[in-house]
């Protein structure tokens, strides 16, 4: 098929502009309906492309997905590396990946629906990436980093392993989002609102702390 002069015309201006936009609304479309309910249709006409455009970028449906998934992590995995964790003492860096990946979760609510709606489905689309594995090994190798500095000086627990404290941390977080429906609609309690949202800040931060440090 060949591409009308608007196609072209698109390409040859901006073809990033294009494929990030494209990416945006294919992130809000999977995020809410997941990739079997998700409509190519409807992410083309909300960008003014067309399937045809879609596909040329990205090879299908499965590949857009794939992609969508991919800048997920790749946003998540390149804000915590701007943190410069290195650069502080090991429980403000803690602290620190704490609070960011907090506020990452609460900010990107399509991330949270997009990470639980590849669970149902067994993680089958992820494991066709081998961009997100690699993605994923830089947050374990930084808190590996944090935990070995926090020793050295005495502070941390030598036993503390960083893909258990990646999920302790993680589990938590994800949980707010993921859940706060369910959970604001059982218990009346909105988690968004400024005064819990800190608390639960604050408290996550201090219980990993209080989990890694060595006791007298």
């Amino acid at each position: 098929m060949v591409a009308t002069p608007v196609e072209r015309e698109t390409r040859k201006n901006d073809p990033e502009k294009t494929k990030q936009d494209i990416l945006r609304v294919a992130t809000e479309e999977f995020s809410a309906f997941g990739l079997s309910g998700g409509r190519v249709d409807a992410i083309a006409e909300k960008t003014k492309t067309s399937k045809r455009m879609i596909y040329y970028y990205f090879g299908s449906k499965e590949g857009l997905y794939l992609a969508v998934l991919e800048k997920a992590y790749r946003k998540i995995r390149t804000l915590e590396e701007d943190l410069e964790l290195a650069h502080m003492p090991p429980v403000e860096a803690l602290r620190t990946l704490i609070g960011s990946t907090f506020d990452h979760d609460e900010n990107n609510p399509d991330f949270v629906r997009l990470v639980s709606i590849e669970n149902i489905h067994y993680a089958n689309h992820m494991k066709q990436s081998a961009e997100i594995g690699d993605l994923n090994l830089s947050i374990v190798k930084t808190i590996q980093e944090v935990l070995e500095r926090g020793r050295r000086e005495n502070l941390f627990r030598a036993d503390v392993d960083a893909i258990d404290l990646h999920m302790l941390i993680s589990a938590f977080c994800f949980f707010r989002v993921s859940n706060r429906y369910t959970f604001g609609t059982i218990f009346h309690r909105d988690l968004s609102e400024p005064e819990t949202y800190n608390r639960h800040k604050r408290m996550i931060a201090d219980a990993v702390v209080a989990y890694v440090t060595c006791t007298p």
